[in-house]
Parts: structure tokens; C-alpha cells; sequence
């Protein structure tokens, strides 16, 4: 059996709804305060009140900052009112918790969870990931929200994690940035990175803050519904707001699920189609290249024989719901097809971590899953060609430095 928790983030969800959540589950406050005591981090108090939202018992996980840092609650961002929260770079975060004699899982959560906000937020400011500076979500507050999280989780003793769609708003909200559109971009591109399910609804207030989808993407296993599981307990994390109507809350469901029995919902995705027998191999690779570019997880190209024995292809691309109509019309166009077939099918991605390694001085990236490396080839020939050396030595060099970043982690 495999200790799993299951996160229905029907709400939204933030870093102090989540470790609320956990606690209220059962998970021991004074164990969960000894773990982030081991941390090199003063002038802060954090307590877990009982409340209720919409009528429904929850914890409130609540962090008092008193070193300057405003307290601020991770749902409810205010960076308008004085002594608004300072940011750190995310190397000093991630020396922080180098430096801490955390649990190894516990770190490790934790470091993955920074290391894919850094990631993002260097794609969105185009900076390397090692110089962003970190705003609401590099403060004292935020950070025991993090590591106080990867505590409950590793109290509980939780081996999987899965996740709900994560419900996002609308209209605008104010950070350390200025006024943004409600999602964050910090969150989409969280979204992104996972290609994480999520739902709009029509309410303005910031549901679903960069802390707690960060917490979501870099730990969950997979997305879907509950898993199949023997329930253990249940725990309800509330946010500072009681919204009229529906529980602010991320509950979490704590249970046993048989080990390697169900690889879970998977992720629904659309299968398109069409078989031409009057394009080139020209125009077949530029049609791959624009449905990848239109949204479509992959696309491909595979020779069949037609009828009276002619060659032809089956042009196919993979793609969400919400990329049908935009992939279907480039199928169409590109390739003047005369009709697309689709098939809804399932797909299980496995979790992987996208970061950059640097190889006499060129930037390639490179993506990890499991023990796995894969490089990114268009980076490695760009290396090659200006090293002038052979593509294989470049790729060979890439998995080391992605391994030994690995090892330092």
C-alpha cells in the first residue's frame, strides 16, 4: 500500500490553506514546527487556529512575521500597505535550505517546489533561474509555507501526491509587480509547466496564488480525481476569507492506495488526424513545426500505402480540448486536407524537471525525469557547431553537468 494524498483544490489554493489542510488532517503541529525549526530562520510565529468556512470546520494556518516582513496571508496579497513583504534572490533560498538539517524528502520537496518558481519566473523576466528574485513568495511567511508543507507531508508519512484540477479567477490583482491579470502569470506559467489542469470562475479575488500551485506542480505525481484509496482521514485548510457560498478551503483526503494497482485518471487529450498522398517532405516538417507552434503536445508523420498502392502519410498531432480548433484549422491549411478525423483518448506524462546546463560557456537545456536526461538537441548542435567538436561529446557533457547539478541539489 502507498500512504497517498489527494488534493481537491475546488477553491483555488495557496501555501497556508495547503499545510492547514495537512494539519487539519492529522498531521502534528509541534512535529511539523520542529522540522521548520531546523531551519535558519528567526522572527516568526506560526499557530493553527480552528475555524470555520461556510459552515465548515477548517484550520487556519496562520504565520506572524515580526522582523519587518509584513504578515501577510498567501490567498489574500495586499502589497499596497506598509512594510509589504522584502524579496530574496532564489539562490539564497536554496542555500537556506542546503544549509538546514531538513528530513532528505523534506528538502527535496521543498527545493523542487523553489526551483520550479525561479524557472518560471526567469522565463517570464528573461533571467537565469539562479538570479530571479523572488517577491511574495521569497518572504519569512511564504517560505515556512513551503517547508511547513513538505513538514505535514513527510509527518503523515504521504509517498504520492495527486491533485484536482486547480479552480483559478478572473479581473485583476496587485503584487510586487503592479496590477496583474487574475490568473498571476506566475501561475499559468506554473499551469504550463506541468500542463496542469485547471478551471476558471467568474470571481475576482486571487484564488490560486503562485505558492500554492508551485506546492501542486513540483509535488504532485499526476492530476485527476480521487485516486482509488483506503480513506485514512480528511482535513479541510482555510483561507483568511469567508466567502459566502463556498467553503474557502483545499481539502485533502489522507488514505492507502494499492501500490502500482491504477496509474490514476491521467490527463483526457484529443488524438487529429488526416492522410495526404500530394505534399512533400517540405511541407509535411513544416506542418509539424506549426501545430507544435498552435499548442499541440507532439505532432508526427507516419508513411502508409493508400488505395492503388500509393504512398502517403497520416499527419497526426496530440492536443487538449482547449487547442482543438486552432490545431484542426492548421491540419486543415497546411497540408489542404479534405477531412480530419479525432479521437478522445488518455495520457499519463510523467513528472519531469526542465532547467539549464552550461557546457564550455553555451546554455543547453535539458530535461530530468526519474534517472533520465534528455538534452535539448537544437541547444547541443548550436554548442557543437561553435565548439567544433562532435554533437555526441556535447550531449555526453550535458548529462554530466545535469547530473552533478542533480547531486548538489
Amino acid at each position: 500500500m502507498t500512504r497517498t494524498a489527494w488534493f481537491h483544490c475546488f477553491a483555488g489554493t495557496a501555501g497556508d490553506m495547503t499545510m492547514g489542510s495537512l494539519v487539519h488532517a492529522g498531521a502534528d503541529p509541534v512535529e511539523v514546527a520542529a522540522i521548520l525549526a531546523r531551519l535558519d530562520v528567526d522572527g516568526y510565529a506560526l499557530s493553527f487556529e480552528p475555524v470555520r468556512r461556510c459552515g465548515l470546520a477548517a484550520t487556519h494556518a496562520v504565520v506572524a512575521v515580526h522582523t519587518g516582513e509584513a504578515d501577510h496571508d498567501d490567498h489574500d496579497h495586499d502589497p499596497d500597505r506598509p512594510g509589504h513583504v522584502p524579496h530574496r534572490p532564489y539562490r539564497t533560498i536554496r542555500d537556506l535550505l542546503d544549509g538546514a538539517d531538513l528530513p532528505p524528502r523534506v528538502r527535496d520537496r521543498a527545493q523542487r517546489t523553489f526551483r520550479v518558481l525561479a524557472e518560471v519566473e526567469g522565463r517570464m523576466h528573461g533571467v537565469d533561474p539562479e538570479d530571479v528574485e523572488l517577491h511574495e513568495v521569497g518572504a519569512v511567511d511564504a517560505i515556512v509555507d513551503v517547508v511547513g508543507t513538505c513538514a505535514a507531508l513527510e509527518v503523515l508519512g504521504v509517498e504520492r501526491i495527486v491533485c484536482s484540477p486547480i479552480t483559478v479567477g478572473l479581473g485583476r490583482i496587485h503584487a510586487a509587480h503592479g496590477e496583474l491579470p487574475n490568473p498571476a502569470p506566475a501561475v499559468l506559467g506554473l499551469l504550463a509547466t506541468r500542463l496542469a489542469p485547471s478551471r476558471g470562475i467568474a470571481d475576482h479575488r486571487e484564488l490560486a496564488t503562485p505558492t500554492g500551485v508551485a506546492l501542486m506542480v513540483a509535488l504532485a505525481d499526476e492530476f485527476g480525481a480521487m485516486p482509488p484509496m483506503l480513506v485514512g482521514s480528511v482535513g479541510y485548510g482555510a483561507g483568511t476569507r469567508d466567502v459566502e457560498g463556498r467553503p474557502n478551503v483545499v481539502q485533502v483526503v489522507i488514505g492507502d492506495s494499492p501500490a502500482g494497482a491504477d496509474p490514476g485518471p491521467g490527463q483526457p487529450v484529443h488524438l487529429l488526424e488526416c492522410n495526404v498522398d500530394d505534399v512533400t517532405g517540405e511541407v509535411l516538417a513544416h506542418t509539424i513545426a506549426a501545430l507544435l507552434a498552435a499548442g499541440a503536445h507532439d505532432a508526427w508523420a507516419t508513411p502508409i500505402v493508400m488505395k492503388k498502392g500509393r504512398p502517403a502519410h497520416t499527419v497526426s498531432a496530440l492536443c487538449d480540448a482547449s487547442r482543438l480548433d486552432e490545431v484542426r484549422r492548421v491540419l486543415v491549411s497546411e497540408t489542404g486536407t479534405l477531412g480530419v478525423r479525432g479521437t478522445a483518448l488518455t495520457r499519463w506524462p510523467q513528472r519531469r524537471e526542465e532547467r539549464d546546463v552550461v557546457v564550455d560557456g553555451h546554455v543547453i537545456g535539458v530535461k530530468v525525469t526519474g534517472d533520465r536526461v534528455k538534452v535539448e538537441h537544437d541547444d547541443a548542435a548550436a554548442a557543437a557547431a561553435a565548439l567544433g567538436v562532435p554533437l555526441r561529446v556535447v550531449l555526453e557533457r550535458a548529462v554530466a553537468e545535469a547530473g552533478a547539478g542533480e547531486a548538489t541539489r
